[in-house]
């Protein structure tokens, strides 16, 4: 299908995203780009979903729901990025420290001369986290990363990648304190619960494939200030961005959808774009539609782990690197961030903890608590002092924050279209987005642009997902050897 199709020359297509995280903001731009008239349904009153920001009445700032990052390996929200005009706002840092407690900590950098998968070796050699022993075992684990390729990740589909440590003989320790903290901030679980494709495909695409690659890129702005243009480009087709407007059902004659049923009005469409988590989508199908295509079979079958975000200002800076990761502790990394303009307190700290399950039910006051020890092991500091210093906290909890990676959840994933030959067929002109279709990467701010650009595709057949970094020479070379 395109905009101009048989029967219906010059006349534009309007195309209804529901949704207006990062997976509908795509999927919307990109639809906008091809000639349609796109109509964005949003119910919370900023675009961005759970990668959004908003005004925090206590600190009388502005503040992200959670520490989001894209990395050099992420193409499409890249790509995004640049299509709103502002790669600009993303900082980026080539170097990721590792606390080794009392102010200790290690630099895993980008080499700026050698090509990957060489481009961190001079930097891992010097880390003194690690014995020579469990260097060893990392890099023996990561040759065979290196040499598998994305063809070899296959025979672990369905699997655990505790049990791919298992089987490269990764010391506990080294699971602990090296794997386990990456896997944890890129796939939302631990190793031993992580689906082994998932967690390969992050360390081999987004660490040795390419020198770019693990370039890690932070938002110098508040996150839902990235989406500002959204409207504008919107508008442009026609249509309209509808924020604070709740989708009650899609609306579905028996063959195809006709359009989204607000709380407000009916918005009619010839194509629907459903960018919202799977449980959100259940309950804006009917039992008809959901029996109409098998894409909608698996939607309760999802399970979700919780992402927690602690928000810390301090009267001085107590962090003196952009990024730290507390290896073994229970928060898993600290952020650095600028405080803005004429603001009471010198630097506020972003302290993330991932797969947060055993922090459910803490009082703030609590949380905080928990926190600042991990940050007293960190950087050398007393509790006393930092507790001192602390002009205010304000933890934030995604309950839902991303869909569990867990081993075999690639089978359920559904694709942004329905295929022919299916067997229970599908709706043709409904398209599916979020980072929790098949998009071949875990819960990420890539992998939901990746998804709202493939359902554009789809729609109104133009636009594409942006292709993968190429691996490099030495990268294919060793892949070619086996």
């Amino acid at each position: 299908m395109s905009a101009e199709t048989a029967g219906n020359a010059g006349v534009q297509r309007t195309v209804a995203v529901v949704g207006g995280g990062v997976a509908g903001i795509a999927a919307a731009v990109a639809a906008a780009d091809a000639g349609w008239r796109v109509e964005l349904i949003e119910t919370r009153m900023k675009l961005g979903g759970r990668a959004t920001s908003f005004d925090d009445v206590r600190s009388g700032i502005e503040l992200d729901n959670c520490q989001h990052v894209v990395m050099g390996c992420c193409t499409n929200i890249l790509e995004l990025y640049d299509r709103l005009g502002v790669l600009g706002e993303i900082d980026w840092h080539e170097t990721l420290w590792f606390a080794r407690g009392e102010g200790a900590r290690d630099a895993l950098s980008i080499a700026p001369l050698l090509p990957a998968p060489m481009h961190y070796a001079p930097s891992f050699a010097r880390m003194k986290l690690f014995s020579f022993a469990e260097k060893r075992a990392i890099a023996r684990a990561f040759l065979t990363i290196l040499r598998m390729g994305p063809k070899g990740r296959v025979r672990w589909a369905g699997r655990a990648f505790g049990e791919f440590l298992g089987e490269t003989r990764q010391p506990a320790r080294v699971v602990e304190i090296f794997w386990d903290p990456v896997v944890l901030s890129a796939c939302n679980l631990p190793s031993a619960r992580c689906e082994a494709t998932h967690a390969l495909k992050v360390f081999d695409e987004g660490m040795l494939a390419h020198r770019f690659a693990g370039a890690v890129g932070v938002a110098a702005v508040p996150l839902a200030r990235l989406y500002d243009e959204v409207g504008a480009i919107v508008a442009a087709t026609g249509g309209s961005l509808r924020l604070r407007t709740g989708a009650k059902a899609l609306a579905f004659d028996g063959a195809r959808v006709t359009g989204v049923v607000c709380d407000d009005r009916v918005v009619p469409a010839q194509a629907v774009v459903a960018a919202v988590p799977p449980d959100r989508l259940a309950r804006l199908c009917s039992g008809t539609l959901r029996a109409a295509d098998k894409r909608l079979a698996n939607l309760d079958k999802f399970e979700f782990s919780p992402i927690l975000g602690v928000h810390l200002a301090f009267r001085r800076r107590v962090l003196d690197t952009p990024n730290l990761s507390l290896p073994g502790r229970a928060t898993h990394w600290l952020f650095a961030h600028e405080p803005p303009a004429g603001a009471p307190f010198a630097q506020r700290i972003e302290a993330v903890a991932s797969a947060c399950a055993d922090w459910l039910g803490l009082s703030e006051e609590a949380t905080t608590a928990r926190v600042l020890d991990d940050m007293s092991w960190a950087l050398g500091i007393s509790i006393d002092d930092l507790a001192r210093d602390l002009a205010w906290s304000r933890p934030v909890l995604e309950r839902r924050a991303t869909f569990a990676s867990s081993p075999g959840v690639d089978a359920i994933r559904p694709r942004a279209r329905a295929e022919a030959g299916d067997l229970r067929g599908g709706v043709a002109n409904l398209f599916l987005a979020g980072e929790w279709t098949d998009t071949a990467w875990p819960s990420t701010m890539e992998g939901a642009a990746r998804s709202g650009f493939a359902a554009a595709a789809a729609c109104t057949g133009a636009g594409r997902v942006m292709p993968d970094l190429p691996p490099a020479r030495l990268v294919r070379l060793v892949r070619a050897l086996g």
